[in-house]
């Protein structure tokens, strides 16, 4: 047997009667004595009407094992299918690889399994071709079994502007799969796929989870069937979606799958959280410093570009304590609007007739680093590149992919196309000193088709993007790159694992972000979430909202700003300058501790906090979303905190008031509404909690708690 514990989780790997290895367990750290009873108490009882001897599933789950659900690995050689394998097993370190050679087909595969400090376990697979035919491989899924007692499950859809929407069912038998065809992870992207104990929470119950760290087309597998899975549930696991065609190996060629994330918590949701952000903060192109202030130019004059016009904007931001200006869609050849000029990244000089550097210079002479918009992978069929290389266009010879704002997929996975988008976009960050690229990705890839081959593109698309990103950063060195793909459709740690920032969404209506950015901050940590302020009245809804409600919901994040703020009053001003100041103050904080969420909350609220590893310093937001139903709130816990510890509450109103619903707060809090503060038992806080003041809807309260 293989066992790897580490982060409070055990992973164990045996072997069946024929030798071939199985999970025997994945989930709480088991001591000694009982990994080695897991062997002998592995077996069940034999059925009537089933196999003689039970056998439960091996690593590359199959209907050589008795499954009959969807097999882990298939491929063929000119319809040959492969025959059983055989199998070794090899542990160093962290991490036991098993490999399964074949001898029909010549396929061999070689799966990796990787227990992190973080308690995350890595799974990822590779299959070589060792044999004399070529290998058409159709999958390799990472599955691996969850116990019976996980009966619930929990992922995500959405669509433009309402991304991260959970959706909960009951685990039923039978072969539940979600896939994803969008080219990109999607906007109704699965995000997590988590499996646990019946009424599973954020804080409570026991999970098991899946992500796919991979951004382009995807499936996620929950598998029960009748016939059982030896002694476990079902299985869970992960794969990219392969078409016909895509993959194919003559001999010597290998494919790798994408990692697949399996997280497991005794402690509900936030429990995965807290496993997973600390695996995102060990990836190396993770961001380090604090994380800027940054302006995005979108929303305050869209294509309205010129030096004049934003000269204002730009010295407005600097004096509100702005680190970062991002300039936005709008500064290149022929783009008036979003008709025309995708692909041709050169400066317009009917715009700019000294270029992006006089822009570039008033920006860091005011203390910003300069930002830019790109969208590489896309092409307006009105530009001079989709005139000059049709071929280059990612769509079926017969015709184009339909249009989709009014553009077209560009073909990064030729070698000729990827070099020039790559050179274009490399001499304006080095004339312009461009320090963060927004990275844009404004449409789904269908028919996705190489003109060239007529294979299926959308994997090396993926892996193309991953190239270039990397290349740019290494000619670049300092270089930040944020992935947005009209928004939320590219959250995943594939995309994270060489970005710096993501996207969450489109609208910055606090309404709707509150829950998008509930979902979103269970797989990415705050400090790469974008979150902005925009106008009163938000560009995607229409809804109206304070200016402290938007402030505060932004707080919790990479934070900036999407508005025109030259052209506030000085009232706006001031509240803003505070705002950014409070996100200085507590960034440190806000991008290193624990997400945590509340369970027991008002009617119609939500409660998230931040809490430091050593538990001596928490923020916490309620926000009240809707009107609440009931008279009088109920006690309120604030989660994560320690017990043993006395702590300093007190409520943070520094760019403005929340608003209230009733004519006096609780009567233990009155005197924090005018900046004091009270000392109160951990014990209390977050077991019973207190009952917190009635807020109006689209009001948010900010609650900083500091050890004694």
């Amino acid at each position: 047997m293989h066992h790897l514990s580490d982060g409070g989780v055990s992973f164990v790997l045996g072997s069946d009667a024929r030798g071939v290895p199985e999970v025997l367990h994945w989930g709480a750290a088991l001591p000694p004595a009982a990994v080695e009873a897991l062997a002998s108490t592995q077996g069940t009882a034999a059925l009537h009407s089933s196999l003689d001897e039970p056998r439960g599933p091996s690593v590359a789950p199959s209907q050589a094992d008795g499954w009959s659900g969807l097999p882990a690995f298939q491929w063929h050689a000119g319809g040959v299918l492969p025959a059983a394998p055989t199998a070794r097993t090899e542990q160093s370190g962290g991490a036991v690889a098993v490999v399964l050679s074949e001898p029909r087909t010549g396929g061999e595969v070689r799966l990796t399994y990787r227990l992190h400090p973080s308690g995350v376990l890595e799974a990822s697979a590779e299959i070589e071709n060792t044999g004399e035919a070529v290998l058409d491989v159709q999958a390799l899924r990472l599955l691996v079994p969850v116990p019976d007692r996980a009966r619930e499950v929990l992922d995500f859809t959405g669509a433009w502007s309402d991304e991260r929407r959970p959706q909960r069912r009951a685990v039923a038998d039978g072969t539940w799969v979600r896939s994803g065809r969008h080219g990109r992870t999607g906007h109704d992207a699965v995000t997590l796929t988590a499996v646990g104990t019946p009424g599973f929470r954020f804080r409570t119950g026991e999970v098991w989870a899946a992500h796919l760290a991979w951004s382009g087309d995807s499936e996620v597998v929950v598998d029960r069937q009748p016939l059982g899975a030896g002694p476990n549930g079902a299985l869970v696991g992960a794969g990219e979606l392969l078409a016909p065609g895509e993959v194919r190996l003559a001999p010597g060629e290998r494919y790798a799958s994408p990692s697949v994330l399996f997280v497991h918590s005794d402690a509900g949701l936030d429990g995965v959280a807290r496993r997973v952000h600390a695996l995102a903060r060990t990836f190396p192109a993770r961001p380090t410093g604090p994380r800027p202030v940054l302006l995005n130019s979108w929303e305050a004059v869209y294509f309205d570009h010129d030096l004049e016009r934003l000269r204002p904007l730009v010295t407005a931001a600097a004096e509100l304590g702005v680190e970062r200006f991002v300039l936005d869609d709008g500064w290149f050849l022929h783009r008036r609007d979003d008709h025309a000029g995708l692909g041709d990244w050169e400066v317009d000089p009917a715009v700019w007739p000294q270029g992006l550097e006089p822009l570039s210079q008033l920006v860091r002479d005011a203390g910003m680093d300069f930002g830019l918009w790109f969208e590489p992978e896309m092409v307006n069929p009105d530009s001079d590149l989709a005139r000059a290389h049709p071929e280059w266009i990612l769509a079926d010879e017969q015709g184009a992919q339909p249009m989709w704002r009014h553009q077209q997929v560009l073909n990064l996975g030729d070698p000729d196309c990827w070099s020039h988008v790559f050179e274009r976009i490399s001499a304006v960050v080095a004339a312009a000193q461009v320090a963060f690229i927004k990275w844009d990705h404004n449409r789904d890839l269908h028919e996705a088709v190489d003109r060239t081959t007529g294979r299926p593109g959308v994997h090396e698309q993926t892996a193309a993007f991953y190239r270039m990103v990397d290349a740019l950063r290494q000619r670049h060195p300092g270089l930040e790159i944020e992935s947005c793909a009209s928004g939320g459709g590219r959250v995943d740690l594939g995309a994270l694992a060489h970005t710096q920032r993501v996207w969450a969404s489109d609208t910055i209506d606090p309404i709707e972000r509150q829950r998008i950015q509930q979902g979103t901050e269970l797989l990415v940590p705050l400090e790469v979430l974008g979150t902005h302020v925009g106008a009163a009245e938000a560009h995607t809804t229409g809804r109206v909202t304070s200016l402290p409600f938007r402030m505060a919901t932004a707080l919790f994040g990479h934070a900036g700003l999407e508005w025109d703020v030259a052209q506030r009053s000085d009232e706006e001003k001031a509240a803003i300058a505070a705002w950014i100041a409070v996100y200085k103050e507590q960034r440190d904080l806000l991008h290193s501790g624990d997400v945590v969420h509340g369970d027991d909350v008002p009617d119609g609220a939500t409660l998230r906090g931040v809490v430091s590893r050593e538990r001596d310093r928490a923020l916490f937001q309620l926000a009240q979303l809707e009107t609440g139903r009931r008279a009088a709130d109920p006690r309120t816990p604030l989660p994560g905190l320690d017990p043993e510890r006395a702590y300093r509450v007190r409520f943070r109103q520094d760019f403005g008031r929340a608003a209230r619903r009733g004519i006096a707060d609780p009567a233990w809090c009155r005197g924090l509404d005018d900046g004091g503060d009270v000392v109160l038992p951990g014990a209390l806080l977050t077991g019973p909690g207190v009952p917190l003041p009635a807020l109006q809807p689209a009001e948010a309260l900010l609650i900083e708690v500091l050890a004694e």
